[in-house]
């Protein structure tokens, strides 16, 4: 049974066996180093994520220094979402595509870190530091084979993550027309208990991805499968990150 990651990135298509067969026309020999490889993809992950810092870093210094991080920030977010939905239906595009996406949701990354660290001092580092302490467990526990992504694990995450899609965008729906307040917000108990479950949903996101990286790698995807995994699993750390910043700023709204 062909597995789709949970990831909506990585849940595509051109991310399948046939894709590949399709690209090889007639008497077309595609060589190895044409082919979507562990340490390429690993490469452009981190290649993703410096240009992610850098352009974050730019945008939390310019907040320090006088400026408003709200536009930059919501405008990173827009056109980063654009970029994503453009390579998920044109991956072949993703070379291009994945740094600029990795920048502009730097920006919206550096605008929405400046905030919280402006409210919550420290939270940031916090932040930054359970994100990854949190994918280097993931990883070990994936590599080591501690966690076996298996078809009901599968099927686990991706009915949890869409219930947890589909209950943010009504309650953001609602909070827009009515005075109604979802229960994720605030810092109650319940609110808290949430942000702990999304987390949770969010890093087992990671094996997914784990998981679908490997197997295009073993099934000899195009060489810019390798931009398209390393965008999937920044989507996945993105969110990873920004869901332990809202945790933590509740936290911290209680003492």
């Amino acid at each position: 049974m062909e597995f789709k990651s949970k990831n909506p990135f990585l849940n595509n298509k051109n991310f399948s066996p046939t894709s590949r067969a399709e690209q090889v026309h007639e008497a077309t020999v595609i060589g190895y180093d044409q082919d979507m490889t562990l340490s390429g993809t690993i490469n452009k992950t981190i290649l993703l994520f410096l240009l992610l810092t850098a352009s974050a870093m730019v945008i939390w210094w310019m907040t320090f220094n006088g400026m408003n991080p709200i536009i930059p920030a919501i405008g990173g977010a827009i056109v980063g979402f654009v970029l994503v939905v453009i390579s998920a239906f044109k991956p072949q595009y993703s070379g291009y595509l994945a740094p600029g996406y990795a920048l502009f949701e730097g920006l919206f990354i550096g605008g929405v870190s400046a905030i919280f660290e402006v409210q919550y001092p420290g939270i940031v580092i916090q932040a930054v530091g359970a994100t990854f302490v949190t994918f280097a467990v993931c990883l070990g526990l994936y590599k080591f084979q501690i966690v076996k992504v298996t078809e009901q694990f599968k099927s686990v995450v991706v009915a949890a993550t869409l219930a947890i899609a589909t209950y943010y965008l009504i309650s953001w729906l609602v909070s827009m027309f009515t005075s109604y307040q979802p229960v994720h917000y605030g810092n109650s108990m319940m609110s808290i208990g949430i942000s702990v479950f999304v987390i949770v949903i969010a890093a087992l996101n990671l094996f997914l991805d784990f998981d679908r990286i490997e197997q295009g790698v073993q099934q000899r995807m195009p060489k810019y499968m390798e931009w398209f995994g390393a965008m999937g699993l920044m989507i996945t750390l993105v969110w990873l990150y920004i869901e332990f910043l809202r945790l933590l700023s509740k936290l911290s709204s209680k003492k």
